[in-house]
């Protein structure tokens, strides 16, 4: 009798062990990290053409205030947070009826993308009266975009125009809003 109590005892004594065994998970370890997205979002795609309307003032010393509207059309291309682009714009001025004129300009852009929504840049070029009097002027200054839906954008720009040919130097400040295509 002592040997199958021994036995028996044997049996039951092993009998949880074969079991905690069978209830341990088996982990492999992995070499790359899960990682949550803190948002699905995209920020606002500033590469591609646009076209917009602004409204502006336009300041010198032969011209005194005036005021104007136009249109502009361009094409951006972003890389990272980095941004280029070139635009063509067109307004007409006045200055309460003592003068009318129309202002082209060709301006580049370089600038950075602060934020999802935001571009800060920098803009350079040429520009001149397409009506008396005749001036020509270089133009530089900068300005700041603001994405305001998916397609429509916000900016506020400042050049200032070195004159080339004719004229006084001027101030620009203009306002708009732009459809991204």
């Amino acid at each position: 009798m002592d040997m199958t109590r021994i036995v028996l005892v044997a049996v039951i004594s092993a009998a949880p062990m074969g079991m905690a065994h069978a209830a341990d998970m088996i982990t492999v370890p992995t070499s790359t990290r899960v990682e949550l997205p803190v948002h699905d979002q995209a920020g606002f795609d500033w590469s591609g053409f646009y076209a917009g309307v602004y409204a502006g003032v336009q300041d010198s010393a032969t011209g005194g205030t005036q005021f104007g509207a136009g249109v502009n059309a361009g094409v951006n291309a972003q890389f990272d947070f980095y941004l280029l682009g070139a635009e063509v714009a067109v307004h007409g001025l006045t200055d309460a009826g003592a003068g009318e004129t129309s202002y082209g300009q060709i301006l580049g852009r370089a600038g950075l993308v602060a934020t999802d929504d935001v571009m800060i840049y920098a803009a350079g070029g040429y520009g001149m009266d397409l009506g008396p009097p005749s001036e020509e002027d270089i133009l530089a200054g900068g300005g700041v975009e603001l994405a305001v839906t998916d397609s429509v954008s916000v900016r506020a720009q400042y050049l200032h125009g070195f004159p080339v040919a004719g004229g006084e130097p001027k101030n620009q400040f203009t306002f708009g809003a732009n459809i991204h295509f």
